[in-house]
């Protein structure tokens, strides 16, 4: 079976950073938007994009703490969003595209973790596939009009959490009981299948899609797992350090601003892969996931069509 899940030899690996990936790059003249730009891996892909010269945009749920994170970062501006809620992308998406200015990079990056069963809007969605998969569906739609027509990348931030679970088309919810890492899980892999299915309908009108698994770093974004799991999960070592496998936030970056710049994926018959490592992953051959790769269920493009038919149902956007 032919893949476009094949490592391509970038000269990268797990341990370069994202400084490292941007070096010789310069864009001067773009604009980048980055979901949750203000903290772990976000705030350090905002770091290396503005000090390569990008205009970067983050929209930030909580737009004092990001002003804060970021005041000392040339280049950045903070805008209100909340990816919960439909109204807040449609009014921030509509003040973006009043100022006229085109959008090069979109990296879809915010998201929460095994947080406490939770229901947002007014149809009471699970929050996981709400903020993580349908948020980003929703914005990316609504930015549409300002996506360069001349080449512009749209990356979303997947993880090797996909591994424990495909789209539960039955229950997407968790209408019949829930549990947090399924949750999860369930929205890594609509994060994945929805790069790979915008590829195929934006690439005639030069926009490319990919989705990055930035590998297993220590964050806030697992502030709802409590710390003594952290140690049982074997992510931690006896003094609190992180285990071996485990990125900096530094290194965590690399692979998503890699996948945003790198122009060994202009190639048209890379565009949608799932990326790892700072190069396209290959196939998974286990459950490890400190290894990664990916799994068969999040690279099916049957699986993606279907999954985007059903998100632009729950939101009513399709502007594709």
């Amino acid at each position: 079976m032919i893949t476009k899940q094949q490592k391509i030899g970038t000269g990268f690996g797990a341990h370069s950073t994202a400084g490292d990936v941007l070096a010789g790059i310069d864009l001067t003249g773009t604009t980048a938007l980055i979901t949750g730009g203000y903290s772990g891996i976000g705030l350090e892909t905002t770091r290396a994009l503005a000090g390569a010269g990008a205009r970067v945009v983050v929209p930030a749920r909580r737009p004092s703490l990001a002003a804060t994170n970021l005041r000392d970062i040339p280049g950045v501006e903070t805008h209100a969003l909340d990816l919960a809620d439909l109204d807040s992308v449609r009014s921030f998406s509509e003040r973006f595209l009043e100022t006229g200015r085109t959008l090069d990079l979109l990296i879809n990056n915010a998201g929460v973790m095994a947080c406490p069963e939770t229901r947002v809007g007014p149809d009471g969605w699970e929050a996981h596939f709400a903020l993580n998969h349908l948020g980003h569906f929703a914005l990316t739609h609504r930015l549409r009009p300002a996506l360069s027509p001349h080449g512009s990348r749209v990356v979303t931030v997947a993880s090797s959490g996909h591994f424990l679970s495909g789209i539960r088309w039955d229950d997407l919810h968790f209408r019949t009981g829930y549990d947090r890492w399924l949750a999860y899980a369930q929205s890594k892999t609509a994060n994945a299948l929805f790069a790979l299915h915008l590829d195929s309908l934006g690439a005639d009108n030069g926009i490319r899609s990919f989705a990055v698994h930035p590998g297993s770093i220590l964050t806030p974004l697992q502030r709802h797992i409590p710390r003594e799991d952290w140690h049982a999960q074997g992510w931690t070592t006896e003094d609190g350090s992180p285990a071996v496998g485990f990125k900096t936030p530094q290194q965590g970056a690399a692979t998503t601003v890699w996948a945003a710049t790198s122009p060994l994926l202009d190639n048209g018959r890379r565009g949608g892969a799932y990326c790892q490592d700072c190069d396209i992953a290959e196939p998974a051959t286990g459950d490890d996931m400190l290894i990664g790769g990916v799994k068969p269920w999040a690279t099916d493009p049957t699986a993606a069509a279907r999954l985007w038919e059903l998100s632009s149902e729950l939101t009513g956007l399709n502007f594709f």
